[in-house]
């Protein structure tokens, strides 16, 4: 029998494995060692950093007056223009404008204006102002040269239009690093360096209210136009429109585990974007001394408006609100609570005229032109805290045993009875007996949600057939799902045979749920002969709306109970009501929140037959400085709120991830743990593993358990998606 240190070759896929490229590691030519050295001393922040802490990670001292904040605003902008956006020039002492053009239309005066400035006055921007008749000065809406629409709007509001060339449409800020060639500043903080060269001009014209400037934009303008107003506080309000990573979504909540546009991903696609230090970060996002909410933080107590779609593509509503919750801390801190403000609205990424009206209306609030005030409404306004108000429980951790060590010899029934205590006490229900049909078409006798078809799903690989498991005939409590097969195994529109089938159980996909990249996993499955089922978990994409009253519903539950127990009852249904699925090849796979789902459903439900998870879990009981630990389940997710009463006291917390796990065996487990994960700590996991190794030992059934550590960081890449879909396939094989 093989050891367990050495079993790291128990199958040839490993290979594979261990073949992509941990990218995050290569340094930019335009970096230098020494960043990347720097780095690794930096302090570990595992949340996002608190704009009213100096010195954070190290002495922690709470800003209490003015004097500190100045301080910290300055420490905050001098970090994010090194790490982040790269530096900026000074301001030019003058600057020459010219009117290119001039007209008038219906009382508007449009005119097209260039200013020119900086050494030899070679550096230019474009401007189109379009403004109203009036005696008074009026307000400035700014936007870029993609949004002149905006602008349009923004005149019949009563404001100067203003918009300015800074976008990818018309850039005049291309040439400013050969200008300057002193300073590093990336393409989105030149186009907001250049909007401030619009305000030096608007400040010259009678015609401006200066009190009253306000800039928004969209997408990638979306985070110019935070960077703008961050960097200049002539800029009085700011809305950033599905600005995503970068913009109003924080770069430590959009990694690959929320399946959103990670530092890695952003870094790849448009190197341009920000400094070519940031790259450095990917899968080591917690050691940025700065974040998002932390830019956002410097527009305080000016207006500042987060706008997304809550099922945005490469967005995260959840992220989003975190990065809420931290800057109104200091909007508070500042008196200055109603200037900022969030809209998560419903659709995809682009934007229509109904948008922008709201965006003025804001800007109107803040101005106090308007009394309509934002509805600021959460749709993740948990907190644990709020939690035990709802639930009135109290939980003493003192009157649990403190454990020294894990066993690992833990009766299964005694473990299961706390995993269920853990969860919470699941509601008792009723299951839906009525067979589902085996008729498969692309026509489909019901739509789907049609929160699903604005969330969209990658079109279908000519070799798989998909099923939508709708009303009338839904799993569970009323569960939607897709059930895909592999297209040789559907005749005449009817699945023919007993396939055996993997329920995917997707990551932190907050916007999307299931739908937006599990098509790879999907297709690897199916090739392979297996039917695959994904639904979207309580609180992401479809179903976000369920989370934001679940504990006033189910106070005494908890929202991990929930996606365990629909995992479950879909099981039920897999084997009570899908003839055409063999239902004693039952097998889960997830990543992330996925995996830590399918290790819970696992362990309760021994009709599961094989588990395939990647860093789904390290330790409840273990504090690792750095990572976010137990709170991430009971304060920041709200998966199991009773986790939170053990904060401080964690040895005390009944039953952990070797305990859980070893209930899986004797049967089929892969666990992959990347070595670099900055979630799940490498020594952790190994240590909850030599528990579940001693299990299967002593279940005889040591074959049955592989352990990967690939030298990498925390994402899902497609040579792990095809490993994982290859270890199925022979555990497959060998079940029968």
């Amino acid at each position: 029998m093989p050891s367990f240190s050495t079993k790291f070759l128990h199958f040839k896929f490993l290979l594979l494995l261990l073949s992509f490229n941990a990218s995050y590691s290569t340094v930019n030519a335009q970096t230098t060692r020494a960043d990347s050295l720097r780095i690794d001393s930096l302090p570990s922040i595992a949340f996002l950093p608190n704009p009213l802490l100096l010195n954070e990670g190290d002495k922690n001292i709470p800003v209490v007056n003015n004097k500190q904040w100045q301080q910290k605003r300055d420490w905050i902008r001098k970090q994010y223009e090194y790490w982040v956006s790269g530096s900026v020039p000074p301001a030019p002492k003058t600057f020459h404008s010219k009117i290119l053009s001039k007209s008038i239309e219906n009382g508007i005066k449009d005119e097209m204006i260039e200013i020119a400035f900086g050494p030899g006055n070679r550096a230019k921007m474009t401007l189109e102002l379009m403004i109203p008749p009036s005696d008074k000065p009026l307000p400035v809406f700014m936007t870029q040269w993609s949004q002149r629409g905006w602008a349009q709007i923004a005149v019949k509001r009563g404001y100067i239009g203003c918009v300015y060339a800074g976008a990818d449409l018309k850039d005049d800020t291309k040439n400013y690093s050969e200008i300057y060639p002193g300073f590093d500043f990336a393409t989105l903080m030149k186009r907001a360096w250049g909007a401030s060269r619009v305000i030096d001009y608007l400040y010259t014209l009678p015609q401006v209210d200066t009190a009253r400037i306000a800039i928004t934009g969209h997408s990638r303008n979306g985070k110019q136009s935070l960077m703008a107003a961050a960097f200049d506080n002539r800029i009085k309000a700011v809305v950033s429109s599905s600005g995503g990573t970068g913009a109003e979504s924080s770069f430590r909540f959009s990694d690959e585990r929320f399946n959103s546009e990670s530092v890695a991903e952003i870094t790849h696609s448009f190197p341009h974007w920000f400094d070519a230090r940031l790259h450095l970060f990917a899968g080591r996002e917690e050691k940025l001394p700065v974040d998002q909410n932390s830019l956002m933080s410097l527009i305080a107590p000016r207006g500042l408006m987060m706008v997304s779609s809550i099922s945005e593509e490469q967005g995260n509503p959840w992220g989003i609100e975190q990065s809420y919750k931290s800057v109104g801390k200091v909007y508070h801190f500042l008196n200055a609570d109603s200037k900022i403000a969030i809209w998560l609205r419903r659709g995809r990424h682009q934007h229509s005229g109904r948008d922008v009206e709201n965006f003025i209306d804001f800007f109107d609030y803040v101005f106090g032109r308007s009394k309509i005030a934002p509805e600021n409404k959460l749709f993740y306004d948990y907190s644990f805290d709020k939690w035990k108000r709802q639930s009135a429980e109290k939980i003493n951790p003192l009157g649990f045993p403190k454990f020294i060590a894990d066993a690992g010899n833990t009766k299964e029934d005694e473990i299961r009875k706390q995993i269920h205590w853990l969860l919470g006490n699941e509601p008792p229900g009723i299951a839906d007996k009525q067979p589902l049909s085996p008729i498969v078409t692309r026509n489909h006798s019901y739509p789907d949600d049609y929160l699903d078809e604005v969330i969209g799903e990658p079109k279908l690989p000519d070799d798989i057939k998909k099923m939508v498991i709708g009303p009338y005939h839904a799993l569970g409590d009323d569960l939607w799902a897709s059930l895909y097969f592999p297209a040789d195994s559907v005749v005449n529109n009817k699945v023919v045979g007993k396939l055996p089938i993997v329920i995917f159980v997707h990551d932190f996909a907050y916007a999307t749920g299931y739908h937006r990249r599990s098509m790879p996993v999907i297709e690897e499955l199916t090739k392979r002969g297996f039917a695959v089922l994904a639904f979207d978990m309580v609180g992401f994409g479809s179903r976000v709306e369920e989370a934001f009253h679940f504990y006033d519903r189910y106070p005494h539950w908890s929202m991990m109970g929930k996606m365990v127990a629909d995992t479950r009852s879909i099981i039920n249904d897999i084997c009570d009501r899908m003839p055409f699925i063999d239902s004693s090849n039952i097998y889960l796979t997830g990543y992330s929140l996925g995996g830590t789902v399918a290790l819970f459903t696992a362990a309760l439900d021994s009709r599961v037959k094989g588990t395939a998870v990647l860093s789904a879990f390290s330790s409840f009981r273990d504090v690792s400085k750095g990572t976010e630990g137990i709170r991430s389940y009971s304060d920041l997710h709200g998966l199991i709120p009773r986790l939170g009463f053990f904060i401080g006291n964690e040895r005390r917390i009944p039953v952990d991830f070797g305990d859980i796990i070893s209930c899986i065996a004797p049967r089929s487990l892969l666990i992959i743990a990347p070595e670099q994960d900055r979630h799940h700590p490498i020594a952790t996991v190994r240590k909850t593993m030599l528990t579940i190794s001693g299990k299967y030992n002593r279940e005889h059934s040591f074959d049955k358990l592989t352990f990967l550590q690939p030298n990498t960081y925390n994402h899902y890449t497609d040579n792990l998606k095809q490993g994982i879909a290859e270890w199925l396939l022979k555990t497959k094989n060998e079940n029968n």
